[in-house]
């Protein structure tokens, strides 16, 4: 498959700070890639690198088989950006806001409305920007990195700070895009929208990426205990621990959970006590691989 980036030891440092330390990818064509990391692991300047808002202090970075720095004007018809903090000009319609960015490209008034319609806001064309909902200028802001058609698209961070219903409503505007052929490089706080959007992730800190691959493989890699649980006072703590393969068995009152690397003898055992009503299975997650990788400590 065709690489859309292909990222080679790529540094930058800030005073003392080693922003980026030697990341190195690369991204397919029509890939949907994931880059995630704490506060300061360098996510954000890695994306400004390779769309070429800032200038390594080295490696080699190429975009759709071109340097996207010193800035080139070749590019930037071929990809969209979300910034992290987006702005609109103010008192302008969704519509008109879109007409100002799509005049930078050449694009027809049908592109405009076409685009409108693809992030859900074609009931929103003649509201002005400032009277949007979080969720509706989100969705504003990435038909605005869409409207030229380009063929690469960087969004960062673009559901921070919306509320679960927008999150979601925003999830499915992306995977549309996606499936459509465009090749998405997205950073993102949230390990749930990795693993639900991303076809694989590199997880960074402190400038440097930890692991990568696809989400799915990377939770089978961690090896995690799997937890059961059962309404509290279905099995005494004692009768839990006695299960086949069960490792470790805790009644906090309301559930009964007992831990075990191999679910299927004590599933078996459960169902042959006729305890399975209200079990509930819970395996590892993406989060759980992130939090492995790069600690539980709160950074701010």
């Amino acid at each position: 498959m065709a690489q859309t980036i292909s990222v080679r030891g790529l540094r930058k440092q800030y005073g003392d700070v080693q922003a980026v330390d030697g990341v190195s990818f690369e991204v397919d064509q029509g890939e949907f890639f994931g880059i995630l990391g704490p506060n300061g692991a360098g996510k954000t300047t890695t994306l400004e690198i390779i769309e070429g808002l800032r200038e390594a202090d080295g490696g080699e970075v190429t975009v759709l088989g071109q340097p996207p720095w010193p800035r080139n004007k070749k590019l930037l018809p071929r990809i969209g950006v979300q910034l992290q903090a987006s702005s609109f000009f103010e008192r302008l319609t969704a519509r008109e806001q879109l007409q100002t960015f799509s005049s930078l490209y050449g694009v027809s008034g049908r592109r405009i409305d076409a685009m409108l319609e693809t992030v859900g806001l074609t009931d929103k064309a003649d509201t002005r920007v400032e009277q949007l909902s979080g969720g509706q200028a989100q969705r504003l802001s990435i038909a605005c990195a869409l409207v030229h058609d380009p063929e690469l698209v960087f969004l960062d961070e673009p559901s921070a700070a919306l509320d679960p219903q927008a999150r979601r409503n925003l999830w499915d505007v992306l995977r549309d895009i996606n499936t459509g052929g465009r090749t998405i490089v997205l950073t993102t706080h949230y390990m749930d929208e990795a693993e639900i959007l991303c076809d694989r992730v590199a997880i960074m800190d402190r400038g440097t990426i930890l692991k990568m691959g696809p989400p799915a493989k990377l939770v089978r890699e961690l090896d995690a205990a799997v937890r059961i649980s059962l309404p509290s006072g279905a099995l005494t703590e004692d009768e839990a621990r006695a299960l086949p393969a069960a490792e470790a068995a805790a009644d906090d009152g309301v559930s009964l959970t007992v831990t075990t690397h191999d679910a299927s003898p004590v599933i078996s055992a459960l169902a042959e006590r006729r305890a399975l009503e209200g079990l509930q299975v819970h395996g590892a997650t993406l989060e759980d691989v992130f939090l492995e990788l790069t600690g539980r400590e709160y950074r701010a």
